[in-house]
């Protein structure tokens, strides 16, 4: 809250991050959205299971785990568990009281979880760019990201229109060449390809075309750039997020690496096409091989990746008849989550109001968090 109204009575507001596996903020200040909330709100950012102050999941914490165990253990790490604990929480530190959650992108997906099973928890929901599809299979999802992500590449490409020759000239040498990244890792040309993960984001094309600015060192990339290809793709404090695929299970359905296997339908995202196009967030059989950081939990993702004894995340019902006002961002162009399905979870879920922009990235709440949450804000207060 803000330092002026410490003595103040102020209702809850607990923040939901995105992943999933990412960790709350640490603001230096209050600034952005943090700023906006704290005038009205006491805000409460939350470390979910397995991320920042929680107990973390890593290679260094799951190390010598059987892999059966891993598996069964991260099955305690989805949207059902986060609310779980937010329930707990709720009791200790707001006293019962129902309070306001701010969910962004997998935040969003707890939200609709938390919505399902503890509806009497909340007050009022915002959500910025993650509304989930409440049935959509984990080939529905990748058969949706797929095209988005290939007109991402194609934007990158129009803006910067030389890096084609460059990226090729990068992946060329890595083919013929065994590169290695300061970890010791291979730098493969489908671990180059992940750095389009970052395109969905507001400085996603400036980053990456720096990057491939500096990627040279004579006949040899540079440290610079080996360095930060190892820092991006590295997922060291997110293996949560490499086995999200296991975020999209309810029923009977199995993943079985949907993502890789919708990339078979892709010719355009081919390793030979050119230009070469960057993946985005989908995850690959291989990454649990090649990067070391994820190496140990390559035998429970193959396990989650077979599971079909998944429990319902989403109560249609109980959704349909929601009372709880919900305000959600869409972003129309967002990257990562399918503005199509949002808007059919929104039409499908009661006392839901949308508002679809353009103007945004995915971090919208993080470019623009002041504007993007006073908006909702606003929504709910009946002023939009």
């Amino acid at each position: 809250m803000a330092a002026d109204r410490a003595g103040d009575d102020l209702p809850w507001l607990l923040y939901l991050e995105g992943g999933p596996g990412g960790k709350s903020p640490r603001p230096l200040r209050a600034e952005g959205w943090i700023a906006h909330a704290v005038k009205t709100h006491r805000v409460l950012l939350l470390d979910q299971r397995g991320t920042g102050r929680s107990t973390p999941v890593t290679a260094r914490t799951v190390h010598g785990m059987p892999s059966d165990k891993l598996a069964a253990y991260l099955k305690l790490f989805r949207a059902d568990s986060i609310v779980a604990d937010a329930e707990i929480l709720r009791e200790r530190i707001a006293g019962g009281a129902a309070w306001n959650t701010l969910g962004q992108s997998y935040g969003g997906f707890v939200t609709m979880t938390y919505l399902s099973a503890a509806p009497q928890g909340l007050r009022t929901c915002y959500v910025t760019g993650g509304l989930p599809g409440l049935t959509a299979t984990a080939d529905e999802v990748y058969a949706r990201t797929y095209p988005r992500v290939a007109a991402k590449n194609a934007e990158f490409y129009r803006e910067f229109p030389g890096d084609a020759a460059a990226v090729r000239g990068v992946a060329d040498h890595l083919s013929n060449e065994d590169v290695r990244l300061p970890d010791g890792d291979r730098l493969s040309v489908e671990r180059l390809r992940l750095l389009g993960n970052h395109f969905g984001m507001s400085y996603g094309y400036a980053q990456v075309h720096w990057l491939f600015e500096e990627a040279w060192h004579g006949t040899e990339l540079s440290d610079s750039f080996r360095y930060e290809v190892m820092r991006l793709t590295g997922f060291v404090d997110k293996p949560l997020f490499a086995l999200q695929e296991y975020c999209y299970g309810q029923g009977g359905a199995a993943s079985a690496w949907a993502a890789d296997r919708a990339l078979n339908h892709h010719r355009d995202f081919a390793l030979d096409a050119d230009p070469l196009l960057f993946t985005g967030e989908m995850m690959y059989p291989w990454m649990f091989e090649q990067i070391a950081a994820l190496t140990p939990f390559a035998g429970a993702a193959d396990i989650l990746a077979e599971a079909t004894d998944w429990p319902v995340l989403y109560d249609r019902a109980r959704l349909a008849a929601n009372e709880v006002p919900v305000c959600a961002a869409v972003y129309a162009d967002d990257m990562y989550v399918d503005a199509g399905l949002s808007l059919e979870t929104a039409a499908a879920v009661g006392n839901v109001r949308t508002w679809v922009t353009n103007e945004y990235e995915h971090d919208g709440l993080r470019t623009a968090g002041e504007s993007v949450l006073g908006h909702l804000m606003d929504m709910a207060a009946g002023r939009r």
